[in-house]
């Protein structure tokens, strides 16, 4: 386990699952640097998901943390069902049939179910099926009844509940199914910070997502999961309606191909941003390291195109929830993150005619970045209550950290997936001054070694204390020596 020296700006998102039960690795990867942790809740009951976000808060205060708890809903990832005799193997020119009865029996070299019973709706003669992320390939001859009859396009060994795509998308399932609904009500009750929708199509599904959320009480940041081909052309209405965007490989990779996966991640990174949301890059950043403890050469350069790109944080899957290193694994990202990072140029355009504005704060963002950058400041501190005056700042990619402080945990760890941002619990006080408060607000970077004498910030808060989205006031200031508060004075 290391103690970062240099910040790191990107921040690291990895699963839970039974290798990280086994006792103290919770505590391992987290202390290796681990800011989010995801449940991932396709798998296990209710009650391993409470329990494992119980583990959680205990680890990080053992650690000394905050960590953020991110629920993923399974979603309507359609499936084969069961073989009767364990695994098939399907050759090139196979006819292979897809029962889509309700019942259908278990399945053969022939057949077998599927859990999506609408599916001949969806497909027509001529359509490509993907099955297990595109290993194995099916050409639809006919839709008859029930049955779509198929020819084996690409063989392959088949085994139970594989997942089944359509070639470009167009497959009509609901984005949220009924363990979805239910799952949402786990989701408030564990106070999850983040809640993931699977298999988006539409800024439709995030807003009933919202609505269903609120209603069981709960306030997490929803993440759109980018993984369908028809979620591509309405990409940007998705993002408004999101807090957070997931660049989810696996299944969008199956449904746009391969070729086309490169370019459309750093689009989908590139609008996130632009828009001001986060996004998390996702699915085989290092997957060697589910059973090596040592990621390739190939898994390096893309975890590193990732962070150069400007993803706010890359996450880990298989490797952490059932790998044979997760503290390895989360070593390994944490370490090829700060080696990307040093070599990131910011190019950020800071004039003001590139950027229009909707709110004071993201003009206080603006110009605090401005000052930033032209004056070479060696931190921005942003005093805030909901966390929007630190998003706006990460927007704006540049060299200097954000110290973003709020006296609520809940708003802290929603910040914690905002790069180069870094959260701080500070509270203002109620009869304190604005002046005074932002004095306490540098002398406690000060005393945390965060800031030394010398250096010189920049300081962004509302003139109205407890006011969310208030932020209306930058001031430049100085740590002099011993960082006394008496000794700071503006610029």
């Amino acid at each position: 386990m290391t103690t970062e020296t240099v910040m790191r700006r990107t921040k690291i998102v990895a699963t839970l699952g039974p290798a990280t039960d086994a006792p103290g690795m919770l505590e391992k990867i987290l202390a290796e640097g681990v800011d989010v942790v995801r449940l991932n809740l396709s798998h296990g009951q209710p009650d391993d998901h409470r329990a494992r976000a119980n583990a959680v808060r205990d680890a990080a205060a053992k650690v000394g943390r905050e960590v953020g708890i991110l629920a993923d809903l399974q979603g309507p990832k359609i499936r084969i069902e069961k073989f009767a005799n364990g695994p098939v193997e399907l050759r090139e020119g196979d006819a292979f049939v897809l029962d889509c009865a309700p019942g259908a029996p278990a399945g053969d070299a022939s057949r077998v179910g599927v859990s999506y019973h609408d599916l001949p709706r969806d497909v027509a003669a001529g359509d490509v099926l993907l099955l297990d992320d595109g290993l194995v390939a099916l050409t639809v001859l006919a839709v008859v009844g029930a049955e779509v009859r198929c020819q084996v396009l690409v063989g392959g060994r088949l085994s139970d509940r594989k997942g089944l795509n359509r070639q470009g998308g167009g497959l009509s399932v609901s984005a949220l199914s009924d363990k979805d609904r239910a799952d949402i009500q786990l989701a408030a009750e564990i106070g999850a910070d983040f809640l993931a929708v699977s298999f988006v199509r539409s800024a439709a599904d995030m807003d009933e997502a919202r609505r269903l959320l609120h209603e069981a009480g709960g306030n997490a940041a929803l993440v759109a999961k980018i993984e369908r081909a028809d979620a591509i052309p309405v990409l940007g209405e998705i993002i408004d309606a999101s807090d957070v965007v997931m660049v989810a490989r696996g299944d969008l990779g199956v449904e746009i191909g391969d070729a086309e996966l490169p370019g459309l991640q750093k689009k989908i990174i590139r609008e996130a941003v632009q828009r001001n949301r986060a996004v998390i890059t996702a699915t085989q950043m290092l997957q060697s390291m589910v059973r090596s403890p040592i990621p390739t050469r190939a898994e390096v350069l893309d975890v590193a195109n990732a962070v150069i790109d400007g993803t706010d944080a890359v996450m880990l899957s298989e490797e952490s929830a059932a790998g044979a290193h997760p503290d390895k694994a989360v070593a390994a990202l944490r370490r090829i993150c700060l080696g990307a990072e040093r070599q990131f140029e910011p190019k950020e355009d800071l004039s003001a005619g590139a950027h229009q504005f909707d709110r004071t704060d993201q003009a206080i963002a603006l110009a605090a970045m401005l000052l930033a950058s032209e004056l070479g400041l060696r931190a921005i501190v942003a005093l805030t209550e909901s966390g929007a005056t630190a998003q706006w700042l990460s927007r704006y990619r540049s060299a200097v950290p954000i110290y973003a402080l709020s006296p609520f945990a809940g708003s802290r760890r929603r910040m914690l997936l905002l790069r180069d941002v870094q959260p701080v619990a500070f509270s203002h006080g109620e009869t304190q001054s604005m002046a005074a408060s932002t004095r306490a607000a540098v002398r406690l970077l000060f005393d945390q070694g965060r800031l030394v004498e010398g250096d010189r910030v920049v300081i962004t808060y509302g003139d109205r204390v407890g006011h969310v989205g208030g932020t209306n006031t930058l001031k430049l200031l100085s740590v002099e020596a011993g960082g006394m508060v008496e000794s700071l004075r503006d610029l």
